[in-house]
């Protein structure tokens, strides 16, 4: 006999609230959970494997509708293998996107840190010529080489996307 869960050890196994998991089944992310005699919900090892697989969706981004659209695919067993394996091919590719401009600001943010290394370690030595600088900081004269950044999503109205004012 298989072993069951409740829905507070399945919280506290997920990280999930409660209130998500019944969120969850009443969108149909996952199926009506059978009851025990009380009317307690009661998990199987299939609903964990199935929340297990969401949580990593909802870790790489994917919307709720998209979840959904993947349970549904799901639901109709092998015939739509090939859409669900496309689907996460393109999710994947948008993960992949979204990690690389991660990579890049990343790196622009330890230059950065290299940059301002490097201008305490000069605080700290005696000025070669005597005068200080009235009025610039250190990024006046510094810029990164780096890749070009891609413009905002979002632009305020009236303002053209990367318009930075």
């Amino acid at each position: 006999m298989e072993t069951s869960l409740t829905i507070a050890e399945v919280a506290e196994r997920t990280g999930l609230t409660a209130y998500t998991l019944r969120y969850y089944e009443r969108i149909g992310l996952i199926a009506a959970v059978p009851r025990a005699p009380g009317g307690q919900r009661r998990y199987a090892s299939a609903d964990m494997d199935l929340l297990d697989f969401l949580l990593r969706l909802r870790e790489t981004g994917m919307s709720i509708q998209g979840m959904q659209a993947f349970v549904r695919l799901r639901s109709q067993g092998d015939a739509s293998v090939g859409e669900r394996r496309e689907m996460l091919e393109r999710h994947l590719a948008e993960v992949q996107a979204k990690v690389a401009a991660l990579q890049q600001s990343m790196q622009a943010l330890s230059l950065k840190i290299d940059h301002y290394r490097e201008v305490e370690n000069t605080q700290k030595r005696p000025p070669k010529s005597g005068k200080a600088r009235k009025g610039k900081t250190s990024d006046d004269e510094h810029t990164e080489p780096g890749p070009k950044r891609q413009p905002a999503l979002h632009a305020w109205p009236g303002q053209a996307p990367g318009d930075r004012r």
